[in-house]
């Protein structure tokens, strides 16, 4: 695995048109475990996109390689007892280099506490990631769970694992 330089930074208004971009890509890329197709002009429901962007106790960050972008992170509940890492997308072209647990890191040691973040089962590269993340970061003292999606009765449960990255975790 070869990582590539790679930086987060909290999105502006100005990187809002390239989020929109991006989001597009996740949502295309979500709709092999969550179903869901694109509305008549071509793009995905946006809420979460516009909570994260223009919400209170939201916070979205922008990754970028160079002048490209490679991925974003959608942080909520942050004045709550957990933070919740809402959304989470790496580019295609950036995958397997390392800059998911680089950024993710970072993210987190943004915001200290307690953590909780959702993937599907059947997402197996991701459920991989989310155990090694929680694993790099807490130890064992990691839990994982399967709730419901809410207002989606034919979806699939989410699996959820809840963590306090441990003060040995490895620094971002």
């Amino acid at each position: 695995m070869t990582s590539i330089p790679v930086t987060v930074r909290p999105m502006t208004a100005a990187d809002h048109p390239v989020a929109e971009r991006l989001w597009l890509m996740f949502r295309h890329d979500m709709a092999d475990f969550q179903g869901g197709l694109p509305r008549p002009d071509g793009t995905y429901h946006s809420d979460r996109l516009r909570a994260a962007l223009d919400g209170d106790d939201w916070t979205a960050y922008l990754f970028t390689s160079g002048d490209s972008p490679v991925g974003f992170a959608f942080v909520r509940a942050l004045s709550g007892p957990e933070r919740v890492l809402n959304s989470f997308f790496i580019v295609r072209g950036a995958r397997r280099s390392g800059i998911g647990l680089t950024v993710v890191r970072e993210v987190i040691a943004r915001h200290p506490g307690r953590w909780r973040i959702a993937f599907q089962d059947a997402n197996t590269a991701g459920v991989a990631f989310w155990r090694r993340v929680a694993t790099e970061l807490a130890g064992d003292a990691w839990t994982e769970e399967r709730l419901p999606v809410p207002h989606r009765p034919d979806a699939p449960p989410d699996v959820w694992i809840s963590f306090t990255p441990s003060p040995a975790a490895p620094p971002h």
